[in-house]
């Protein structure tokens, strides 16, 4: 059981948060260049969520969602 848990460390560790560690040790060299990754990633965030919602509005304005109670007897 011991080696179990000592796998999901070893996959959290050296693996998933690698390009965080790498980001980290980029910011002692280079803070301008840190900051560039930062932001380029919080701007793929904002244009994500952007498009979200206008496909969400599209959605709302064709009335393709079902608003009846019925589906939901607790209503």
């Amino acid at each position: 059981m011991k080696d179990f848990f000592n796998a999901i460390q070893d996959l959290f560790v050296n693996v998933l948060f690698a390009p965080m560690d790498a980001i980290r040790a980029l910011e002692l060299e280079n803070w301008f260049a840190a900051n560039t990754i930062s932001w380029i990633f919080i701007i793929i965030c904002i244009v994500a969520m952007v498009y979200w919602m206008l496909q969400l509005k599209i959605f709302s304005d064709n009335n393709e969602e079902d608003k009846s109670i019925s589906s939901h007897s607790f209503l």
